[in-house]
């Protein structure tokens, strides 16, 4: 597979730019998915580079849960997740964590910010806080509650964690700068209540930590050296910074593992996005739970575990993450490219099969009906060593519809009434009659079949135009195969501004019956195959003895040009 070599970036400046100022003595980053769904392929751009830059400079990853909101928390997305990881080779060596691990320090935090005069406790309601907040041209104002002392927000704060209050009663708030151009800045909330319990900590705990207070300080906790995140956090930095250095940890101090550092530092860098494709875990959410889609693992969810379904590998994921690269502006990127490297990857690997989706029987009249012949074709045109695999040959066969018409333009190499074709590793036969059903369509052709024009045999040497997949109707298999689409319609000026759900294109999914060599019957779920001239195919896990269920992973046809 044609990989790309490894490229220096900003974010690898920038570590070697710190370690030799000797900020730090081991580079650390951490992966810290929200355990509130599956990983998808935006997710595998940040993996790939918080694993990647550890690997880079002979440093420490974690993995860690940023389990902070138990409302849409549950640890089926914490197997999955690191299920994920794994498959696309990854081990967190730096250790796994979860947020929940330091909400006693959290707390302890929090409670030491109150007293510093860093935090206050607010009974504004949610509708009132953003009102208080201010816009992007007007300052906001403070709560009536930001002067409470200090003693009486530490009684309140503590009588909070008992359980004393009803949800929305009060808020624990940083106290910054209500007048802040970032709005982030004007005294966002730190804890909130909510009696819900947590995945890991049961009902432990009826206040928890807001993302914005818990990340930043659970890196610091855990040593990390290096917060690599996506664009979107950039405006967020601020207030990362602060809770970082109002908690003491810039200050030059050893980590948990005796290890020289000052803090994390945050670095941002382009979020990945691509046509035709949702990116978002909440609306990948939506579609799951209003059943648009059969499960976060639908072929056509953009999710890892969809993709490892459909028949992608690590290698061609991780391959369109480093084509992408890394940059520090939005952009999006043409779902094209992602299908060429998985079918780079696939040509290679995947062995030759012949199916047919839309079949059309043929009955070649000049074969006898008890004989068999049993032809040998390679599994691999560039890859002898795949080895070869026997097929029959008899009397009655099919080849797919469109690949024969009866008023055929110029240039259709393909069968035609009077016309010739060779079928693969096998005979040539040419089209002697076309029988029709009642309403006109095609029922099946009668055709004649050269019989000194066999494969490997000195007659072999006549030459024909096409070639044509094929399917002995004697032995075949039937299956099901899945053909994909994007899930979103393309853009269009006609689609421009409407909502995700009413641009899902409805042909995402197209199911046909066809038949296929025995083999296909007999693989394995997961195996993945060539079918020729139609596409690379994963066998799915809905498959059952009698009828497989293939997944077309990707077609053949290859719009994308590197």
């Amino acid at each position: 597979m044609d990989m790309q070599p490894e490229r220096s970036n900003f974010i690898y400046d920038a570590i070697t730019e710190d370690l030799e100022q000797g900020h730090y003595e081991v580079v650390r980053t951490r992966f810290p998915p929200e355990p509130n769904g599956y990983l998808h392929i935006g997710h595998c751009k940040a993996l790939v580079t918080d694993f990647g830059a550890a690997e880079k400079f002979g440093g420490l990853c974690n993995l860690r849960f940023d389990d902070t909101n138990p409302t849409k928390e549950d640890t089926e997305y914490v197997d999955a997740i690191m299920e994920d990881i794994h498959w696309l080779g990854f081990e967190w060596n730096g250790g796994l964590y979860y947020a929940s691990d330091y909400y006693e320090e959290l707390y302890q935090i929090a409670e030491d910010f109150i007293m510093r005069d860093l935090a206050y406790i607010d009974e504004l309601c949610p509708d009132e806080i953003r009102e208080y907040r201010g816009t992007l041209t007007e300052p906001g104002k403070n709560s009536p509650y930001r002067d409470r002392p200090r003693e009486e927000s530490l009684d309140l704060f503590r009588r909070m964690r008992k359980g004393e209050f009803p949800e929305g009663s009060y808020v624990l708030r940083s106290k910054i700068d209500m007048a802040s151009p970032n709005m982030n800045m004007r005294d966002p909330v730190m804890y909130r209540i909510l009696h819900e319990t947590h995945h890991r900590t049961g009902d432990d705990w009826c206040i928890y930590p807001m993302y914005d207070f818990a990340h930043p300080l659970s890196d610091a906790l855990e040593g990390v050296t290096h917060s690599l995140c996506s664009l979107e956090f950039e405006d967020h930095r601020p207030l990362y910074d602060w809770a970082v250095e109002n908690a003491g940890f810039r200050e030059k101090h050893q980590d948990k593992d005796g290890n020289w550092t000052i803090g994390p530092r945050q670095i941002e860098f382009a979020r990945l996005n691509i046509t035709r494709t949702v990116m978002s875990k909440r609306l990948l959410r939506q579609l799951v739970e209003g059943n648009h889609v059969t499960g976060w693992d639908d072929p056509r969810m953009p999710t890892l575990s969809g993709m490892r379904r459909r028949g992608y590998s690590p290698a061609a994921i991780r391959d369109f993450i480093e084509r992408v690269g890394l940059a520090k502006a939005d952009s999006v990127v043409d779902f094209a490219l992602l299908e060429y490297c998985v079918r780079q990857d696939l040509g290679d690997q995947a062995s030759r099969v012949m199916a047919v989706i839309n079949p059309l029987p043929i009955e070649l009249n000049n074969w006898p009906e008890s004989k068999t012949d049993i032809l040998t074709i390679e599994n691999h045109p560039n890859h002898p060593e795949f080895g070869e695999r026997e097929v029959k040959f008899g009397k009655h066969l099919y080849i797919d519809r469109e690949d024969f018409m009866e008023d055929p333009p110029k240039k259709f190499f393909r069968l035609r009434p009077g016309g010739e074709v060779r079928l693969k590793g096998a005979y040539i036969i040419k089209c002697e009659e076309v029988i029709k059903n009642a309403d006109g369509s095609i029922k099946k052709l009668i055709c004649s079949c050269d019989l000194d024009s066999r494969s490997g045999s000195p007659g072999a040497e006549r030459k024909v135009r096409g070639t044509l997949q094929w399917i002995n109707a004697d032995d075949c298999v039937p299956f099901e195969a899945r053909l994909y689409e994007p899930l979103l319609e393309e853009d269009s000026p006609e689609n421009e501004g409407l909502d995700f759900m009413e641009r899902l294109n409805p042909e995402s999914l197209t199911v046909k019956q066809g038949f296929a060599e025995p083999i296909v019957g007999d693989a394995k779920v997961g195996d993945r195959f060539q079918f020729l001239r139609i596409g690379y195919f994963c066998k799915d896990p809905d498959s059952t003895q009698e009828m497989p269920v293939y997944n077309r992973t990707v077609s053949l046809r290859d719009s994308y040009r590197p």
